[in-house]
């Protein structure tokens, strides 16, 4: 009788249905569903956005704004994914400036929107990137500048 009663409780507690990642409130998988969320990376998509607004509607879009370091002459690749093998959108050179807007699970990654640089002649000013003010929630980023993935080491932060 006890030991079929602590079966039902170790069982009953075994029970809870909800996944690890729906729990983790700061992480760019949070809220995804399911099926966005793979189990190994052979079957990862090829493409995973930027998430942004992780930190809630009161503040920034992006928390804090990074600088390329110690990239090499070839400057730092910026990713699709937060794999290395992901394809490669951009060489970011040394000093290149980037909004830090999400981190990977085990923040080797960092999901990033690449600040433009000014304009040399005084043209037209560089597009906004729209990450510098708060949104209402956590969403992947769609705007006018280029976002992907970079790895943290490579990335110093500046402000934040």
């Amino acid at each position: 009788m006890v030991r079929t009663l602590a079966l039902i409780l170790m069982l009953a507690a075994c029970s809870d249905s909800r996944e690890v990642l729906d729990e983790l409130p700061n992480s760019s998988l949070a809220d995804a569903p399911r099926s966005e969320v793979s189990e190994t990376r052979m079957d990862t998509p090829s493409a995973r956005p930027v998430t942004i607004g992780e930190d809630g509607p009161r503040l920034d879009a992006c928390g804090g704004l990074g600088q390329v370091s110690r990239s090499g002459a070839g400057g730092l690749p910026l990713l699709a994914a937060p794999f290395a093998d992901a394809k490669v959108i951009a060489q970011l050179p040394e000093g290149q400036r980037a909004y830090i807007c999400t981190r990977s699970l085990d923040q080797k990654w960092l999901g990033v929107v690449v600040q433009p640089a000014a304009p040399a002649d005084g043209a037209a000013a560089a597009p906004d990137c729209g990450v510098s003010s708060p949104v209402d929630r956590k969403q992947p980023y769609d705007g006018p500048c280029v976002s992907g993935w970079l790895a943290s080491p490579y990335m110093r932060l500046i402000g934040g």
